[in-house]
């Protein structure tokens, strides 16, 4: 398949992580590289979404933001018929989205808990079943899945963030397994600790003791798990499937 033909949805995509893969497909696009067009999902900020429609609209590519909830299987299913139709099929999925909700588990909520889970893996599960629609019957699809190093090493505080994310692993070997006949790619990418709004709110104490387990000694920014989502879409990954990365400066290995 041409690499100028493809068509990339991602979830989640208005803040952190989220934003910087819209902008790396649609910087790929502008060089020809990649992409010709790109809708991405978002929940709530309608001014965030815009902001990126207008900015990314100067590269000269056709991006679309699309507003739903991702733990609906009716809204993926819209999203999706959207996407296609706006974009004229679609090629490359990311699911992105997520939040966290914190607290020691004797403390959680039951709330808490069941939303983590509903936007962390059930929208992996509502998005990629949509997409299989319109990858399957073209045999060509690149689904990649936001996880976390949380996800292999556990954290103490985040069991639902964990247990999330861990979930969304062995959904993507799973899945792996069951479309790579269709020449179709499911692999996860695990952010470490990233420069993001969720590492923001940390103070000076906890950024040490964070600090501390990272060999590299820094936080990653957005743009390091961009560049490999956009790796794993490409060409180059075509016989990479149901695959975990870390990009975490070494914590994990």
């Amino acid at each position: 398949m041409s690499n100028k033909t493809k068509r990339a949805v991602v979830t989640g995509g208005t803040r952190g992580i989220g934003r910087a893969i819209v902008k790396e497909l649609a910087a790929r696009s502008c060089c020809g590289v990649l992409f010709s067009d790109v809708v991405f999902i978002y929940n709530s900020c309608d001014e965030c979404a815009h902001e990126i429609e207008e900015e990314i609209g100067e590269l000269d590519i056709k991006i679309h933001g699309f507003k739903a909830d991702a733990s609906s299987y009716e809204d993926a299913e819209a999203t999706l018929k959207y996407a296609a139709e706006k974009l004229g099929g679609i090629d490359i999925l990311v699911n992105n989205a997520g939040i966290t909700r914190d607290n020691l588990l004797m403390r959680m909520s039951e709330d808490d808990f069941d939303k983590v889970i509903q936007i962390n893996l059930k929208s992996v599960y509502n998005y990629s079943k949509a997409a299989l629609k319109y990858m399957m019957p073209q045999r060509y699809g690149r689904i990649i899945n936001i996880a976390s190093v949380v996800g292999i090493i556990g954290n103490a505080g985040q069991a639902n963030y964990a247990a999330s994310k861990a979930g969304v692993i062995g959904f993507t070997k799973s899945l792996a397994k069951e479309v790579a006949s269709r020449n179709i790619t499911v692999n996860a990418v695990a952010p470490g600790f990233i420069e993001t709004d969720m590492t923001a709110t940390l103070n000076e104490k906890q950024k040490e003791v964070l600090l501390s387990q990272i060999p590299m000694k820094r936080l990653g920014k957005p743009e390091d798990i961009a560049k490999v989502v956009g790796f794993l879409s490409s060409n180059d990954a075509d016989y990479i499937t149901g695959q975990v990365i870390p990009v975490d400066g070494g914590m994990v290995m």
